[in-house]
């Protein structure tokens, strides 16, 4: 195997939604840093089974918004 081609594998924690932690090994970040989760399977509809929808905050609606917001179909 090649020496040097691979990222660094190190130890991270990752934060869930509800505030509880725990360590992983990954290649993200760098040695002890926290990867915090805006959606995990404690809050997403896929794994909880819930309909909610998730809001997208200042997503689509806003760039609607500021791309056709001018326009009027009077005359």
């Amino acid at each position: 195997m090649k020496k040097d081609i691979h990222p660094d594998y190190h130890m991270i924690k990752v934060q869930m939604t509800d505030g509880t932690v725990f360590e992983t090994r990954s290649t993200w970040g760098s040695e002890g840093e926290t990867l915090q989760l805006d959606i995990d399977p404690t809050s997403h509809p896929a794994w909880t089974g819930s309909n909610n929808r998730l809001l997208d905050s200042g997503g689509q609606v806003a760039r609607f918004n500021k791309r056709f917001g001018g326009l009027s179909l009077k005359k």
